[in-house]
């Protein structure tokens, strides 16, 4: 009885994906045309807490180009994913142009969530102690202002945020000049930005929003090229689900067996024993 009732669940959940489907998501083209709206923009002096609750104003890192990621620190799958890519990138540009050369900064968007404490344990987690890297947390009430400045865009779902995939470049002024799109960085298109920047040479214009759209993931969604829109990962809910629901019923099923043999071994007509009462 409990096994079918844990399978009417299972089947209740993945029935009622396309209802939520419809009502959680992130309209891709928009957010890329936010995003590359933003290109050509200096960055406002937004003002950040540190892994050490110290107070960083972003101009803090003019002079120097800069590498900005955004990411909340809840994420379990693709913001790690992306942060692991862009250290591997990091360390090669590194190599390339000295760590002393440029900056990079992960903000984290998720307030109260991504706090100054949150972020300190997502860097040790992702063994992150470059230091020409920081973790920052904005005040919650900057939040809006700052992502709005970036073209970041983000919409809360049942499993986290989508939001795009990207790291925005900004040059030694404080300007954005080019965001690089994509779950993985390959050096080459980090690089090719901070050498011109370093040797103050024009940027290369970004690809059509179309062929961006075609290359971009959204964390936790899947493109349906039937439907041209992209949709929520409830597969990835559906196995979390079926793992619990199998750990449940190997419970149970031990539990009714351990029963079962006890019975079988306590003789016919026997009683539990009592302890004696003390006169």
């Amino acid at each position: 009885m409990n096994l079918r009732f844990f399978a009417l669940c299972l089947s209740a959940l993945a029935a009622s994906a396309p209802a939520q489907d419809a009502a959680v998501k992130l309209d891709a083209q928009a957010a890329l045309r936010d995003s590359q709206a933003a290109v050509g923009r200096t960055i406002a002096d937004h003002v950040l807490l540190d892994r050490r609750e110290s107070a960083v104003p972003l101009s803090r890192f003019r002079g120097k180009p800069l590498l900005v990621s955004f990411i909340y620190t809840g994420c379990f799958q693709i913001c790690p994913t992306t942060t692991r890519s862009l250290s591997d990138a990091v360390a090669r540009l590194s190599e390339d142009f000295g760590a002393d050369t440029f900056n990079v900064v992960s903000i984290g968007f998720n307030q109260p969530f991504d706090s100054p404490q949150a972020m300190r344990t997502f860097a040790k987690t992702m063994r992150i102690d470059a230091p020409n890297w920081e973790f920052l947390s904005p005040p919650l009430p900057a939040v809006q202002a700052l992502t709005d400045d970036f073209g970041f865009r983000y919409v809360a779902t049942p499993a986290g945020f989508d939001h795009v995939l990207t790291v925005s470049v900004v040059d030694a002024e404080g300007k954005l000049v080019q965001q690089v799109y994509g779950e993985q960085f390959a050096r080459e298109q980090l690089g090719e930005p901070l050498r011109r920047l370093l040797r103050n040479a024009p940027l290369k214009r970004d690809a059509p929003l179309a062929d961006l759209i075609e290359r971009v993931r959204i964390i936790c969604t899947v493109y349906d090229p039937e439907t041209g829109t992209y949709r929520f990962k409830y597969g990835l809910l559906i196995e979390i689900a079926g793992g619990v629901t199998f750990l449940a019923a190997m419970v149970w099923f031990f539990a009714l067996e351990w029963r079962t043999r006890r019975r079988l071994r306590r003789p016919p007509g026997a009683t539990r024993p009592t302890l004696a009462r003390a006169e």
